[in-house]
């Protein structure tokens, strides 16, 4: 069973900085790929961060290079983003992501599972 739970949205003024965690079920976490995307109203869906989980492969859209760092606990099975110097531009939607291990990390593949979405607003 994959699940995925994002937390640790927010607001926040521009400048500032959020860190989101995403769990994942243990099967999930051993066997994907996984990734944040996001999706501001009016917007389409666009891939932020994405990481290999087994090798720490990293890959970052142009938009939050330099800016977001995508990072994995093992322990505990737990996915995160760390946002720093957010810009207005930065308010969406933002959900985990999971997809097979083919082409990881990749940001231009379809994903097959996706959490709830956590809420990042900066004004």
């Amino acid at each position: 069973h994959v699940q995925l739970v994002e937390s640790g949205g927010g607001s926040v003024q521009a400048g500032g900085s959020l860190t989101l965690s995403c769990e994942a079920s243990v099967s999930t976490y051993n066997s994907a790929c996984l990734a944040w995307f996001r999706q501001a109203p009016g917007k389409e869906r666009e891939g932020v961060a994405a990481i290999d989980p087994d090798r720490g492969n990293t890959y970052y859209a142009d938009s939050v290079k330099g800016r977001f760092t995508i990072s994995q606990d093992n322990a505990n099975n737990t996915l995160y983003l760390q946002m720093n110097s957010l810009r207005p531009e930065d308010t969406a939607m933002y959900y985990c992501a999971a997809r097979n291990r083919e082409y990881c990390p990749t940001l231009s593949r379809d994903y097959n599972y996706w959490g709830r979405g956590t809420q990042v607003t900066v004004s």
